[in-house]
């Protein structure tokens, strides 16, 4: 026959803190971002594949190209006098 110490579901379910738990998160943490970085470098030149370009920008900057800008035509003020 067992022995009950009082001892809870839920706190046996829990894990204790402490040093352990924090190399745990600090060393799974840093992993990962090693992780990441050695994925970002390994397809870096894949991201920097297309390269700028003179006929691109030309292109890009017909978009723009509006033409020359009206003249500014003002009408002559009541105050002044008609040349």
């Amino acid at each position: 026959m067992a022995i009950s110490r009082g001892l809870n579901a839920t706190r046996a379910r829990q894990g204790r803190f402490g040093i352990h738990m924090f190399w745990v998160l600090a060393i799974s943490t840093a992993l990962a971002a090693l992780a990441l970085f050695g994925a970002w470098s390994w397809r870096a030149d894949d991201l920097n594949s297309t390269l700028p370009s003179k006929a691109g920008a030309a292109r890009t900057a017909q978009h723009f190209d509006m033409g020359e800008p009206a003249a500014l035509q003002t009408a002559p003020s009541p105050t002044q006098p008609a040349p």
